[in-house]
């Protein structure tokens, strides 16, 4: 940039010592390490933060990044952790390497989590150097930083922080030309003008430090391939794209975190996506009053033929339980989309768990059943999508698609996704020809010996297509009926419905050498922690151990057979009251059960390899 775009404050003052524990240069730590930058909500700084995360992305070094911030607009604390893996590792790790403090309120706090031999980029006014003499402290004057590059003091409250991406740059080298282009790409082309304010403040910290600072650490961010290809992005990006991709034409929803932003990012994708030739919109979004209107519309959406769903979080389930029922009962397709969050009540909207699964799995009252997916990865929140719908219309049921805040809203490395092959199927559909050639139709009569019966959509043109669909009690011919003769034979043929569901469910994902007698069962999320755990289980105490990753429930057989095959299998739950194992004791026979051992994590902050890790030796006698 030519000096005219940007003020920049050049210091002329002598280079001067970081305070630094010992005295004796480190070893270089390289592409292994995390940042945690402590801010206040509302500051700008999550630009910064993402900036610098796809910075070192773009230098080929596998990343991720976990936001954790408050449930108001702004003012209380936000963290934000990066965490560089040259092994490829991107779950939460719970140490963290270097500390960015930049919140009064928690910097005294934050500085005392550190570890031993850690590195605390701080706030000049915060004096943080004199809380331990075992870190490695940087102390930058950010406020006359600023004055050089923001003259508008409007704007500096905004700018301020993006300045600690240029000092990080320069004492990690990491390479500018990389954070300029993760600058202007966050920015995009209509925001030049922000952007070139942003940089300027990201050169002004690089030049200070360059000219100030004498490195005291071995932390270093150097050039890697292993980002090639990859792509980064959030879960619900990827599950917004993933609907549209699976012909999904209603879209049906009210704002709730951490959801919201599925709909939000799938709204714009539609609107560039999902036109036809003269421009006209071929999908139809409605941001209902309330959750229990959100869900009503993709009921009757479903049985008026469109691929339909809705996006929510635990607190609109609860309120979702009724009408998910009538969709089970009178057997429509729907397909909804849980991000979770840590309840009850309105918990921690902000912090993530995995504590809808069971009730996911047997919403409503009475005898209810339903499928769900557990999607581990930004690609699966794409795939599974496609999964979704077809199941939903083949069993003619709602599916539930089980994310979280982690997945959800938090920065993934992923491969680019594929372009879907496979045909849409809707199941169970009678044309106007069929009917004509079999002369009529029982809505819910078992033909197949599968449990699942032949439906029509309202208006194909045929006088044998009409049906009533009835919450209430019906024979197979869909007439209304209380005897219990007709009841039990309706929800015996669910039964063999879901048998059915089970058989067509997703494959886990298994991981075995066969003679190891510890297993580990994980879903969702935990996958990132349990795989990395594995690896410091097998390295570090020489205990190897078999993986088995639950993609859907119903169980299918293979999870059955990889709990037969161990003495003892560890199932991994975020959340309080092992709901996973819960769903297990309900399906397996107490000989089965006997082999699980619960491992579980429900502070809100995603699980991490050692606390797995920990849990195992720990039932092992080690």
């Amino acid at each position: 940039m030519n000096s005219g775009e940007v003020f920049i404050l050049m210091s002329t003052a002598a280079p001067v010592e970081a305070h630094a524990p010992g005295g004796i240069s480190p070893s270089p730590i390289v592409n292994d390490f995390s940042i945690h930058v402590a801010t206040v909500n509302g500051s700008g700084s999550q630009t910064a933060n993402n900036v610098l995360m796809r910075s070192i992305f773009r230098m080929g070094v596998p990343v991720s990044g976990k936001n954790v911030f408050p449930s108001n607009i702004q003012g209380l604390p936000t963290w934000f952790t990066i965490r560089a893996s040259k092994e490829g590792w991107i779950g939460h790790k719970r140490q963290v390497e270097i500390l960015v403090a930049m919140n009064p309120e928690t910097a005294r706090e934050d500085v005392m989590e550190m570890p031993p031999g850690g590195v605390v980029l701080y706030d000049e006014p915060l004096r943080l150097s004199e809380l331990r003499s075992d870190l490695t402290y940087y102390s930058v004057p950010f406020d006359k930083i600023l004055l050089g590059v923001c003259p508008d003091a409007k704007l500096r409250r905004l700018v301020r922080n993006i300045i600690y991406d240029g000092v990080l740059a320069h004492l990690l080298g990491i390479d500018l030309d990389e954070m300029r282009a993760a600058l202007y790409k966050q920015f995009g082309p209509k925001k030049k003008k922000a952007a070139d304010l942003n940089w300027g403040a990201i050169v002004a910290g690089a030049e200070w430090a360059r000219n100030n600072l004498v490195k005291r650490d071995g932390y270093r961010i150097e050039r890697m391939t292993a980002t090639a290809g990859k792509i980064l992005l959030d879960g619900n990006l990827a599950a917004g794209l993933g609907a549209i991709f699976a012909g999904c034409t209603v879209f049906t929803w009210y704002p709730i975190t951490p959801s919201s932003s599925l709909m939000e990012q799938t709204i714009d994708l539609l609107h560039r996506l999902r036109k036809d030739e003269e421009g006209r919109n071929t999908f139809a979004v409605v941001q209902a009053e309330d959750e229990l209107a959100a869900i009503g519309m993709v009921i009757g959406a479903g049985w008026a033929g469109a691929r339909a769903m809705t996006a929510t979080a635990g607190p609109g389930i609860s309120l979702m339980a009724e009408f998910i029922g009538l969709g089970y009962y009178a057997e429509v397709p729907a397909v909804v989309v849980d991000v979770q969050r840590v309840g009850p009540s309105t918990g921690l909207p902000t912090r993530t768990q995995q504590c809808d699964t069971l009730k996911n799995a047997v919403l409503s009252h009475g005898d209810t059943k339903h499928p769900v997916l557990f999607p581990g990865s930004p690609m699966e929140c794409f795939t599974m999508m496609s999964d979704a719908f077809d199941l939903a219309e083949f069993a003619q049921t709602p599916v539930f698609v089980n994310t979280d805040l982690d997945l959800g809203m938090n920065n993934w490395m992923s491969d680019p996704f594929p372009y879907p092959e496979t045909p849409i199927n809707r199941g169970k559909v009678l044309s106007a020809e069929d009917l004509e050639r079999l002369g009529g139709f029982a809505r819910y009569a078992d033909v197949d010996g599968d449990g699942v019966g032949y439906r029509t959509i309202p208006g194909t043109n045929h006088p044998a297509a009409g049906y009533f669909t009835r919450g209430s009690g019906h024979n197979e011919k869909a007439q209304y009926s209380e005897k219990p003769a007709d009841y039990k034979r309706n929800v015996d043929r669910l039964a063999r419905k879901w048998e059915t569901i089970r058989a067509r469910g997703l494959k886990p994902e298994i991981s075995s050498r066969g003679g190891n007698r510890v297993g580990i069962i994980c879903y969702g999320t935990s996958r990132y922690a349990a795989e990395e755990s594995r690896a410091q289980l097998r390295d570090r105490h020489g205990l190897d151990t078999d993986y088995c990753r639950i993609r859907s429930y119903p169980f299918s057989v293979e999870v059955d057979e990889f709990i037969d095959a161990h003495d003892r299998v560890y199932v991994i739950d975020q959340n309080r009251d092992a709901q996973m194992l819960a769903l297990m004791k309900m399906d397996y026979p107490a000989d089965r059960i006997a082999r699980l051992r619960s491992v579980r994590n429900y502070d809100g902050v995603p699980i991490d390899a050692v606390t797995i890790t920990t849990a195992i030796l720990e039932g092992e006698g080690r």
